[in-house]
């Protein structure tokens, strides 16, 4: 697989996409993106039009990038183009999660000093998932429902969730 690097206003957004995009995802994918790096490329096709990656595009144009890791699929037909595409943002929606061992590996980043909101998961998720309240939260609520108002960063001390509503 050949991957390239573009001036990221070379890229065209496919214009039929029927993914929705929320600003949630997007800043999920950038703080990914800055965190760790390009670890996906974004396929486009002959044309240059998206066929996979559009939130990281817009990621990549949220941190200011100027060129992004590109792949151009020249070797699919345009009716593969197409099928990909919607495959590549439907298969996620067939997976689920082993809560038990995703809460192990939450836990486990957490020792490790690793921010685990860069998961993607939000700090009500994780304190659930790792089934008991974090050291480092603030809760609201009675005390039949405790919920998680705020997770801290091990790493930098960055308050998350600071605003979650009860």
């Amino acid at each position: 697989m050949l991957i390239e690097l573009w001036l990221i206003d070379r890229l065209t957004p496919f214009a039929r996409n029927a993914r929705k995009i929320p600003q949630a995802a997007i800043d999920k994918v950038a703080a990914s993106i800055r965190e760790f790096g390009w670890q996906q490329p974004i396929v486009v096709d002959v044309d240059g039009v998206i066929v996979a990656g559009h939130v990281r595009l817009l990621a990549a144009r949220q941190l200011g990038e100027k060129q992004v890791p590109v792949h151009v699929a020249s070797e699919l037909t345009p009716g593969q183009i197409q099928a990909f595409r919607l495959m590549d943002n439907r298969s996620h929606e067939e997976t689920g999660w082993d809560l038990e061992l995703l809460g192990l590996e939450l836990a486990e980043l957490q020792e490790l000093n690793v921010d685990v909101s860069l998961t993607g998961f939000d700090v009500t998720e994780i304190a659930r998932l790792m089934d008991s309240k974090p050291e480092s939260a603030e809760s609201v609520g009675n005390s039949d429902q405790t919920v998680p108002a705020a997770l801290r960063c091990p790493k930098c001390g960055f308050l998350q969730g600071a605003d979650i509503p009860s």
